[in-house]
């Protein structure tokens, strides 16, 4: 009998008028518009419709925009009858996760984003922190690169995406240094990324502890389907570790890869995107050729999921 996993992405895969179509043709996920608008106080529709890319890119407008946007792509996947195993989700994806897990509920969820986008940000002032990505290296070579570098300061991995993808965060010249020395140990390619802040590192501690005071309002029920974790790569055993994991979340490495290997471990064979983008389907493409991987973001792809999965 096939699994299926359902997984959501994270920050960069935002894009004017996501979630638009699914949102016209599901009620239900016009509903999980709705819901966002109340939670948020302020028309999510607006922002992800409407607004323009400079607006969206703001983190803390990002993060709920997406949330939202994911919740309401699962919509018609979930009133065709189609339930997962498994879910899992990465950085921001995890809190889908959550929400379609039960765990935590969605307008907690959207507004817990929001604050999680504002201290994200606030932890390091803008300019003084980069990220850049890393192709062609082990992860073994890309430790050992970071360790050299950091004598300049800060630099640590911050995304395992795939077999040679790997992300590293931290303050600018030390991840400038690093680029340099990866290059030299034979990266393919490493270059800087547009992004606000040096997301998934120790700089971004603050903002953990200031996440874990929101969560101390946040009631988590029990999850109905298993959650797999960026932190340990695992699935989550109890409830009593999810607030933890999300704090620990902000500044600890995501280890995407070894996510979706323990899914496949557990008996997952099909991968289901759910939100703007495909980027976790190049990534577990690169992981596993073998495993099925669709998505669903717009009318189109949400048929041809439906076809397929119909097919079997």
């Amino acid at each position: 009998m096939s699994k299926i996993a359902f997984v959501f992405p994270g920050q960069g895969a935002q894009y004017i008028g996501m979630a638009k179509e699914i949102s016209e043709i599901s009620k239900a996920a016009g509903k999980v518009l709705d819901d966002a608008t109340e939670a948020l106080g302020f028309d999510i529709r607006n922002l992800l419709f409407e607004s323009d890319e400079e607006t969206l890119m703001i983190t803390e407008n990002t993060q709920p925009a997406i949330l939202a946007a994911s919740i309401a792509c699962t919509q018609p996947l979930i009133e065709a009858g189609i339930r997962a195993d498994f879910t899992g989700g990465l950085s921001l994806g995890e809190y889908a996760a959550h929400v379609i897990s039960g765990s935590i509920d969605f307008k907690d969820a959207v507004r817990l984003v929001r604050k999680r986008g504002k201290y994200m940000q606030e932890a390091v002032p803008l300019g003084e922190g980069s990220m850049a990505a890393v192709l062609g290296l082990s992860r073994e070579d890309v430790i050992e690169t970071c360790k050299m570098a950091s004598e300049k300061g800060v630099v640590e991995p911050a995304n395992f995406n795939c077999p040679g993808q790997i992300v590293i965060a931290g303050k600018v010249e030390a991840v400038n240094e690093a680029i340099k020395i990866a290059t030299e140990k034979g990266a393919k390619r490493a270059m800087l990324l547009n992004v606000s802040a040096p997301f998934h590192c120790s700089l971004l501690k603050p903002a953990g502890e200031k996440l874990s005071r929101e969560l101390e309002n946040i009631v988590i029920d029990k999850m109905s389907i298993p959650v797999v974790t960026n932190v340990t790569g695992k699935i989550i055993e109890s409830e009593t570790e999810i607030k933890d994991l999300l704090v620990r979340q902000v500044s600890s490495s995501v280890l995407w890869e070894d996510c979706v290997r323990t899914l496949i471990e557990n008996g997952a064979d099909t991968f289901i995107e759910i939100g703007p983008g495909k980027v976790l389907s190049g990534f577990i493409k690169k992981i596993d050729k073998g495993v099925r991987v669709l998505n669903v973001e717009d009318k189109a792809s949400l048929d041809n999921t439906l076809a397929v999965l119909k097919g079997q």
